[in-house]
């Protein structure tokens, strides 16, 4: 790896910025395409004099990605969100924001593409997020031969915007409400595991053309991840079952603030679980045994961040 170069396109994001720190590591030139590259200058911290290079691209620019490819190894896709603005749309990013990035991969002969999506992503599925992702895999697969898909579940650690939200909320107010009854299933990954898949990808040709389901050792209903995270945060607060029609009711109404707080597309995603299926290739099949929420909760989620509303 120490001879190679490899762009990450959304590197200066959650789980961006765990895998430059990884490959850095391993001694790899690495490039961090970046919509905002004066913003991500503290990622030079994490290697030596310019083995880290940041440079300015856009995923719907695909002038722009042409030029971040240009002259690299390996390129890494991990762009993406949860929430549409603008001209940001679900398809803008994970449907033809991948298609560019893939079909300027394969013009540049790189010789790997790791695409990050999603479990669960279908291009038939009436999420539009889930539809995108699906749809995105698809496109990947046409302009890239060779392409390797990783789909984690939730993934979680420091600045993660999933526990430390709810974590927030539980110290700030004395009722939690679950969606429906709180059984969805979810598998949260940690963020090190899912950067160490990429490393692990890129340095195994074997893996090429493969999709992997990345999830963590352990299943947890949603009102089971609540209950951690209130012993961790050293709360009591009752948890209040809330009928899916009326999370859909407020979604429609927070539509129209300029930030919504909830979107009508998440509380979807809250009706499906989102584990590993059975049958697929994961992160063992990757040399890789996933650590668990319980390990690396209480390094970040400080239980004496006390407030009023104890």
């Amino acid at each position: 790896m120490a001879s190679k170069r490899v762009t990450v396109f959304g590197g200066s994001g959650f789980l961006g910025r765990q895998i430059v720190k990884c490959l850095a590591a391993e001694g790899t030139n690495v490039r961090v395409a970046v919509r905002h590259p004066e913003r991500a200058s503290l990622l030079k911290g994490f290697a030596r004099d310019s083995q880290i290079e940041l440079v300015r691209a856009d995923v719907w620019d695909e002038s722009t990605v042409a030029r971040a490819v240009k002259n690299c190894t390996s390129v890494i896709n991990t762009v993406g969100h949860y929430v549409e603005k603008g001209s940001s749309t679900f398809d803008a990013v994970h449907g033809q924001g991948a298609l560019h990035v893939a079909r300027q991969a394969r013009q540049a002969a790189v010789e790997r593409l790791i695409h990050i999506s999603g479990l669960g992503a279908d291009p038939t599925s009436d999420s539009p997020y889930v539809r995108a992702r699906g749809i995105g895999e698809v496109l990947v697969k046409e302009a890239f031969d060779g392409v390797t898909i990783l789909r984690p579940s939730v993934i979680f650690g420091p600045d993660d915007s999933f526990f430390n939200t709810l974590a927030g909320i539980a110290r700030r107010t004395p009722v939690l409400p679950l969606f429906g009854m709180g059984r969805t299933n979810l598998q949260p990954v940690f963020v090190g595991d899912v950067a160490e898949a990429c490393v692990s990808v890129l340095a195994d040709p074997s893996t090429e053309g493969k999709v992997y389901e990345l999830g963590g050792p352990r299943v947890y209903t949603y009102k089971a991840l609540l209950r951690l995270v209130l012993r961790q945060v050293d709360r009591r607060r009752v948890l209040v079952p809330l009928p899916f029609f009326l999370w859909d009711t407020l979604a429609a109404l927070m539509a129209f603030l300029p930030d919504p707080p909830l979107t009508r597309d998440q509380v979807k995603l809250m009706k499906r679980d989102n584990v590993v299926e059975g049958t697929t290739l994961t992160l063992e099949d990757l040399g890789i045994g996933p650590i668990s929420v319980e390990e690396i909760l209480p390094t970040y989620i400080n239980p004496n961040h006390r407030n009023s509303a104890s």
